[in-house]
């Protein structure tokens, strides 16, 4: 698997876009753009690398596959949306519960 450095720029543009996108329907501060921007990067190298093994292409533009590194994207961002939900409460004895 050859990425050339146009195709890696643009992936990292389009990965962030797909995470500020995230972000601006969801809102958060700005703790939380930083976790959708990283996990939309994330997503998006991981798409690339099981599109790769598998031999699954979907939407090539280039080198890149973007319909793998999109679904990639979005179910690390869903993911990650999911699990930063959990609140942590201290319980009466000041230990910390969940």
């Amino acid at each position: 698997m050859l990425i050339t450095v146009p195709s890696l720029a643009l992936g990292v543009v389009l990965a962030l876009l797909v995470g500020a996108l995230f972000h601006l329907f969801l809102g958060g501060g700005p703790g939380r753009l930083l976790l959708y921007l990283g996990l939309a990067l994330a997503g998006f190298a991981l798409g690339q690398w099981i599109g790769y093994l598998g031999n699954w292409i979907l939407f090539p533009i280039g080198t890149l596959n973007l319909g793998m590194e999109l679904i990639g994207s979005l179910v690390l961002l869903v993911a990650g949306y999911w699990v930063s939900l959990v609140k942590i409460h201290p319980d009466n004895n000041g230990n910390d519960g969940i």
